[in-house]
């Protein structure tokens, strides 16, 4: 469906620009057909870059995105692209023109792409769509956003992405501004839309939340992967101090917060070495060049203990 090869984005800082720094630094991972694949990490680790660089907002430094065996950075249209892969965002309410009722996103989806439609064929459509993914249409369409609830707004957009050819989803933290059991019903529409044959990229820095709906799970630290591999089996059996020092982190419902030293060093890990190396209590020479090891099936790890 999608794989993701030698991936990076650097960005110029420093005076005049002379310098680099990568977002995204040679990023491989792949994802299946019928695949949830959480891509989960700290505040700018590159997660919502990886999810621009699939949607092609921004264009990578190096590297490639192969959708079905078409290269989408070679793309010079990108019409025919959108109606197979779609994205949602954090916020909802910043998808939406204020001046505008939410219809309208609807209505821009059949003009753009589907204009030979008749008006009554589209709305029986969209009625469908938005009954499918639990929402009265009398209740939602007519209505301006600041009218809606944050979970009506974000399941519109799901049922606007249905509208269209849609095969892959970029889904970039839609749950993080909702409360829980709107989050919960969310999650449930994205695995019933899986099982219609829909892929996703469910971009969080929620691990409950990515090991509740994922397949496969990708741990990225500082624009590159530590640990890649099957949900379970990183949840379960993790390889890398990084996800070791995530997961520990995880507060519980059963006991009061301990102490846990996750705080960053101040110090960037040598060129070459783990990006974790900073704050990693294991790190030593050994960790230089150090690539994803085979942990055990589907599970990988970038880590010399491995």
């Amino acid at each position: 469906m999608l794989k993701a090869t030698n991936l990076s984005k650097a960005y110029s800082v420093g005076s005049l620009g002379r310098e680099k720094f990568y977002a995204v630094d040679n990023v491989n991972f792949e994802i299946q057909e019928r695949e949830i694949v959480s891509l989960i990490g700290e505040s700018g680790s590159g997660k919502t870059t990886i999810g621009k660089l699939i949607l092609r907002l921004t264009k990578p430094t190096s590297g490639k995105i192969v959708f079905n065996d078409l290269d989408i950075t070679m793309l010079k249209s990108l019409k025919e692209y959108y109606k197979h892969v779609q994205g949602i965002f954090q916020d909802p309410f910043s998808s939406y023109n204020p001046i505008f009722k939410v219809d309208r996103v609807f209505d821009m989806v059949r003009e753009e792409f589907y204009p030979s439609e008749s008006v009554n064929s589209w709305k029986e459509k969209v009625t469908g769509v938005i009954e499918s993914i639990g929402l009265n249409p009398k209740e939602v369409l007519g209505k301006f956003p600041h009218q809606l609830s944050g979970g009506q707004l974000q399941r519109l957009l799901i049922a606007r992405a249905l509208l269209m050819e849609t095969k892959f989803l970029v889904a970039d933290e839609i749950i993080s501004m909702l409360d829980a059991s709107t989050r919960i019903d969310i999650l449930n529409i994205l695995v019933k839309l899986k099982e219609r044959g829909l892929s996703v990229l469910f971009i969080t820095h929620d691990l409950s939340l990515g090991y509740y709906i994922s397949d496969k799970t990708v741990i990225l630290y500082r624009g590159s992967i530590m640990e890649y591999g099957d949900t379970e089996k990183i949840f379960n059996n993790s390889a890398h101090p990084y996800t070791k020092m995530l997961l520990n982190s995880i507060p519980s419902l059963h006991q009061k917060w301990s102490n846990t030293d996750a705080s960053l060093s101040g110090r960037s890990a040598p060129v070459g070495y783990c990006k974790f190396y900073d704050r990693c209590p294991l790190g030593d020479e050994r960790c230089k060049n150090i690539e994803l090891r085979k942990v055990e099936e589907n599970h990988f790890a970038a880590c010399k203990n491995v």
